[in-house]
Formats: C-alpha cells, sequence, structure tokens
C-alpha cells in the first residue's frame, strides 16, 4: 500500500481549509485517511499552519510521500529538517542531542521571521488606516470651507437683495417729488 501525505479539503465554496493527511494513494481526495496529522488554514494572513511534526517525521520514515503542497508545508514547519536530522542520528553522523540542538535554532530562526512578517503586516495596515484618516480629515476641512463659502456667498446675496429694494422703494419716493416739484 502506497501512503501519501496530502490536503484534504474541508470548508465552504470560496474559503478552503485544509487537513493535513495520511492517506492511502488509491483513496478519494476527501475520502478515506489513516491518519490526521495537522490542519492548514490558507485564508489567514500569514497562512496557519497546525501541524504535529512528530507524526508527520513518523510517517515520513514509514516511507509516506508527500504531495507537491503537502511537502512546502512540511518544509516550512520543519518536518522535512527533523527527519533529516533524526536520519544522520540513525546513521550516527551526529548525536540526538545536535540534531535537538539544530532543530530548535531553526525553529527559533523561522518564528522570528514569521513575527517579523506579522508586525510588518500590521504596521503597513495601520500605515493605511492613518493617511485614510488624514485623507478624510482633509475632506471634511474642504466640504466645511466650501459650505462657509456658501453661507457667505448667501449673505452678501440677501444683503445685495435688500439694498436693491431699499434703493426701489426709494427710488419712487424720490420721483414722486421731483414731478411734485415739476407741476
Amino acid at each position: 500500500m502506497s501512503v501519501k501525505i496530502r490536503l484534504q479539503r474541508h470548508g465552504k465554496k470560496g474559503k478552503p481549509f485544509y487537513w493535513i493527511v495520511a492517506a492511502d494513494a488509491r483513496a478519494k481526495r476527501d475520502g478515506k485517511f489513516l491518519e490526521k496529522i495537522g490542519t492548514y488554514n490558507p485564508n489567514t494572513n500569514p497562512a496557519t499552519i497546525d501541524l504535529n511534526v512528530d507524526k508527520a517525521v513518523t510517517w515520513l520514515f514509514n516511507g509516506a510521500q508527500p504531495t507537491d503542497t503537502a511537502r512546502a508545508i512540511l518544509s516550512y514547519k520543519g518536518a522535512l529538517l527533523k527527519h533529516h536530522l533524526e536520519g544522520g542520528v540513525r546513521k550516527g553522523a551526529l548525536t540526538a542531542e545536535q540534531a535537538e540542538a539544530k532543530f530548535t535554532a531553526w525553529l527559533d530562526e523561522k518564528a522570528g521571521k514569521v513575527n517579523a512578517k506579522k508586525d510588518g503586516l500590521a504596521k503597513s495596515k495601520a500605515d493605511a488606516k492613518a493617511d485614510a484618516l488624514k485623507a478624510e480629515k482633509v475632506a471634511n476641512e474642504k466640504r466645511v470651507a466650501a459650505q462657509a463659502e456658501a453661507a457667505k456667498a448667501a449673505e452678501v446675496t440677501e444683503e445685495v437683495a435688500e439694498e436693491v429694494e431699499a434703493t426701489t422703494e426709494e427710488a419712487p419716493a424720490v420721483e414722486e417729488n421731483n414731478e411734485q416739484t415739476e407741476a
């Protein structure tokens, strides 16, 4: 029986969620599996991967072949590195303590990179929010200034209208006085 480490799709349409499983190569993609090794959620940024590294290494030593995507995930989480280091321990090239030290050093370095990416994403999100707020303030100031100008224009128009009314009322009175003096 040929065993594959592969992804089994779950979730709804447009929002995939995967289980990382060890399954018979002849089984359907979402069908029967031998053991669930972990989960993979590509909907988050960065993608969330929960993997039991020891189970994955055990399956790799038993001859399971990962698919291309599963290989990338196993490499990202360090399962392939641990498999390689344990192979060196079995051959006597290094001790178990040395292999464990190398693996933990690699995990620490990887965690630093992931945290740096998360911090960068949070910073860019905060910068975008600050830029949007600044643009909104500028737009509000322009709107308030335009309203003030419109109010001033309305006042000037009212004053001009009042002056026109006052002059039109005075003009007939002046004309009546002129007509009386001429007669």
